[in-house]
């Protein structure tokens, strides 16, 4: 099944692009269908999503990709948001960005064992993390309250309205043991090895912003490096990493209360 079909785009963006070639779909996650456009202008990726939930995600990161175009951080460019009501499908929403050239971590590493190349990658995504961390964080992604405490909150929120692999006992877990507090820094927010592309050996940019935020780069550390099929299932890609990062900045408690027990609730 196709999940972005030509006709199915908005004839805004259709507008934008002109003519179309084709359409590519890479790998992704269950929020959002995603496709490469080919068209009359070049390479552009749009994201769609459905239902308020998702789309109420994809007009954030339309908003948080705005606000970090004038940082150093590579990120797509927002050429189009729009959002519209279906009358079959509800309520949609349409990200057209900017094609940033590059295969994810995953992609490069699931079938790489060459020590150096693998070295080199996850050092320099450990370094793209830590120079992101160490940015400042935009005003308008500031909203003077705790992160935590505001992701616990949406947290109960999701687990009493949408489908979450966390359970009321992990929540009231989680409340009553929260992690010491430490310094609020730009976050990415699902920094996983899905989200950041490799170009020439080099991180070349950052997808994916949903949930971008003035909070706890602890949450970024843990999801990091989270194991995969061949990536981070050795302490050689741990180290390779955080000698990257320039250090460690988390414990393995901290590690599971934000991998194996927030993270279930987005």
């Amino acid at each position: 099944m196709v999940p972005i079909s030509q006709k199915d785009i908005p004839h805004e963006i259709i507008k934008e692009l002109g003519a179309i070639s084709n359409i590519n779909f890479p790998r992704q996650g269950h929020t959002s269908d995603v496709g490469i456009i080919d068209s009359a202008k070049g390479l552009a990726v749009l994201k769609r999503t459905k239902g308020n939930q998702y789309s109420g995600c994809l007009r954030r990161e339309s908003f948080i990709l705005e606000c970090l175009s004038q940082t150093p951080i590579r990120v797509p460019d927002v050429l189009q948001f729009i959002q519209h009501e279906d009358e079959n499908e509800g309520i949609q929403s349409w990200l057209l960005m900017e094609y940033l050239q590059g295969e994810t971590i995953r992609q490069i590493l699931t079938n790489e064992n060459d020590s150096a190349t693998r070295y080199n990658i996850l050092f320099d995504f450990g370094k793209s993390l830590r120079e992101l961390h160490s940015i400042p964080c935009p005003d308008e992604l500031k909203n003077g309250g705790k992160w935590i405490d505001i992701m616990l909150s949406q947290a109960e929120y999701n687990l009493g309205h949408y489908k979450v692999d966390g359970t009321a006992a992990l929540l009231e877990k989680l409340i009553s043991k929260k992690p010491a507090v430490f310094e609020q820094t730009l976050i990415h927010g699902d920094c996983t090895i899905d989200n950041f592309l490799v170009h020439e050996g080099r991180i070349s940019g950052i997808i994916d912003w949903s949930g971008g935020a003035h909070g706890d780069p602890r949450y970024d550390v843990s999801l990091a490096i989270r194991p995969k099929p061949n990536v981070f299932q050795s302490s050689k890609d741990h180290r390779a990493f955080f000698d990257g990062y320039g250090k460690k900045i988390i414990t393995d408690e901290e590690y599971e209360y934000f991998e194996d027990g927030l993270y279930a609730f987005f």
